[in-house]
């Protein structure tokens, strides 16, 4: 089981209260972080709303090839915005506050993953990286 895996069990059963937790609780986590770093603009566009948000340090750990750093959920919604969190949070079935527990859990995780040369590629194709990534976690 990969960390990505672990945090999506842990997180699953943090939030719904059970040990319980299925692929398909798993795949709507995974595809709220990914579908809000493709709404926000891509990579580039999360990391300068955290920026933004004076929460540079943290974003630039999880492009960092070190630790990544952690955020609160509250730092979440002050960074990514909690009308579009609770839009995304909608769009999935899921309750906003769980939305923003999650994205806290996730996507220093996702974008770690998606920066292993420890920088910002140019993306041709962020959606299909995204779902390579989600399969890859999720299989």
């Amino acid at each position: 089981m990969g960390m990505l895996d672990q945090i999506l069990g842990g997180l699953t059963g943090q939030l719904d209260g059970s040990q319980q937790y299925g692929s398909q609780q798993h795949g709507s986590l995974m595809d709220l972080a990914t579908s809000m770093i493709q709404g926000q603009g891509g990579l580039g566009g999360v990391l300068a709303k955290f920026q933004s948000a004076g929460l540079g340090a943290q974003a630039d750990s999880w492009v960092s090839t070190g630790q990544n750093q952690p955020v609160t959920p509250s730092q979440m919604s002050s960074a990514l915005g909690s009308d579009s969190i609770a839009s995304m949070a909608r769009k999935f079935g899921i309750n906003p506050q769980m939305a923003t527990t999650a994205l806290a859990a996730l996507l220093p995780v996702v974008i770690d993953h998606l920066t292993p040369r420890g920088r910002v590629e140019q993306q041709h194709d962020l959606g299909n990286e995204l779902t390579a990534l989600r399969s890859k976690f999720l299989a």
